[in-house]
């Protein structure tokens, strides 16, 4: 089906993405302006969605919408609509603009960055058509285009910027339960589609804490727990147990954490995939927020019996989020002894060990989050010995991450940094207050993600 939006982006020849954005976000700046609503002025779509919106295969959410029919003077429903045959097959006019082409010099190897953009496209696009192909049942190449999907986001959501990967795994998400409410899918299809709910309503619970929004975090990841129920898939369950439980430590209920993560040690009895220990390491950090130092001691050395006898499964398979690394548990093991408050040498070699196990992007296991927190923890651990010239150098690179990276784990975890550089011995130190200055500026939320 051509739509109404895909025929008036083709007459005004906005079909070239960022032509498309400029207009968008223009049009986004005069609701703004017109209504008052601050939040448009940093609404901005991703090249993804504008594919699935061009090919009518996804519709938008409603600020979206708003900005939609404020710019191409139609409803929501209109643009969605079957174009008239009239306007299919009429000549390009209206407003100018630029559509894409296969650059002048492509025989020769140049615009090899545009070729490889719209080839990209035309893969979702053949994807959309195949899974439209098998509408009147869960076929096998949709299954194996959602595993695959799910595959990539939970690998690539760790290293990137979650502007990047929200829309797509918003719609894995809407077509899973689609199938799933469809009533389409044949018996043995079930499990794997109740799974692929799990897993992709499981990340978009850790998009929800990244946004500093516990309670719709909260939301995804119970319906991530229920969809696992319906998978018989006890891992992914203790998975969520785990998310919840950081969830919960992030958002400062550290007894609510330590019940979740006890919880999920209840169901994972059975498991012996690197979730056991995730879930030994969030009792630690969720102790240590309540003082309790045997707790953290026991449960740490819990977490380091499990990994020995850790044997990857299926969850570790797909990598990414759903695994634990032993370099993410050495910054678990850091963060809960030096939340206690108090650090010697030992920890202090133990947290450099940390941030220095982080520090190489290219690692297999590496991911920007625990990469800053790493560094704040040894930020912490160099101002419990009085070194804040060591702290200054140990917090800079997290200072330094771009804004699209300010998730709020991050920040939460800096201004820890600055609660710490407020004790007597700094309070007045220029180089304490320029620092507390700069995480204050850091702290302010600056994600702009697509609606």
């Amino acid at each position: 089906m051509v739509t109404l939006l895909r025929v008036l982006l083709d007459t005004r020849e906005w079909r070239d993405f960022d032509v498309f954005l400029s207009h968008f976000t223009a049009a986004a700046g005069e609701l703004a302006q017109m209504e008052g609503l601050a939040k448009y002025r940093t609404l901005t779509v991703s090249e993804a969605t504008f594919e699935r919106w061009y090919y009518g295969t996804g519709r938008p959410h409603p600020d979206s919408r708003r900005v939609l029919v404020h710019l191409l003077g139609h409803s929501i429903d209109e643009l969605w609509s079957p174009a008239p045959d009239a306007l299919t097959s009429a000549p390009a006019s209206g407003r100018p603009g630029m559509s894409y082409t296969a650059p002048p010099d492509a025989a020769f190897g140049a615009g090899l960055h545009e070729m490889g953009r719209n080839a990209a496209m035309a893969a979702r696009r053949a994807m959309a058509f195949a899974m439209g192909e098998e509408r009147g049942q869960v076929g096998e190449e949709t299954m194996g285009f959602l595993q695959d999907e799910v595959r990539r986001l939970a690998a690539a959501y760790v290293r990137v910027p979650l502007g990047t990967v929200l829309d797509d795994l918003i719609s894995v998400q809407d077509e899973t339960f689609r199938l799933l409410e469809s009533g389409r899918a044949r018996p043995v299809q079930l499990r794997d589609l109740y799974l692929i709910a799990a897993l992709s309503s499981g990340m978009l619970a850790k998009a929800g804490h990244d946004l500093g929004d516990p309670s719709a975090a909260m939301m995804q990841a119970r319906t991530a727990a229920v969809c696992a129920d319906k998978a018989e898939h006890p891992a992914m369950g203790a998975w969520v147990r785990g998310l919840q439980s950081l969830i919960s430590y992030w958002a400062e209920r550290p007894t609510d954490a330590l019940h979740y993560a006890r919880q999920g040690q209840a169901g994972a009895t059975s498991q012996n995939g690197t979730v056991t220990v995730w879930l030994y390491s969030l009792e630690a950090c969720a102790a240590s927020l309540l003082g309790d130092a045997d707790t953290v001691t026991q449960a740490t050395q819990r977490a380091a019996d499990m990994r020995e006898a850790t044997v990857p499964d299926d969850l570790d398979a797909l990598g990414g989020l759903f695994t634990f690394p032993r370099i993410r548990q050495d910054y678990y093991d850091v963060e809960a002894h030096v939340l206690l408050g108090h650090g010697d040498a030992q920890l202090l070699r133990r947290a450099t060990q940390a941030a220095d196990g982080s520090n190489d992007p290219d690692h297999t296991n590496w991911s920007f989050g625990p990469a800053a927190g790493a560094r704040t923890n040894l930020a912490l651990a160099r101002l419990y010995t009085g070194d804040l010239d060591g702290a200054a150098e140990a917090v800079r690179p997290v200072l330094d991450l771009p804004a699209d990276q300010h998730n709020a784990g991050i920040i939460h975890s800096a201004r820890r940094v600055r609660t710490a550089l407020l004790q007597p011995a700094f309070l007045d130190v220029p180089l304490a207050r320029e620092l507390r200055e700069e995480i204050e500026t850091f702290s302010r939320p600056t994600l702009a993600l697509p609606r």
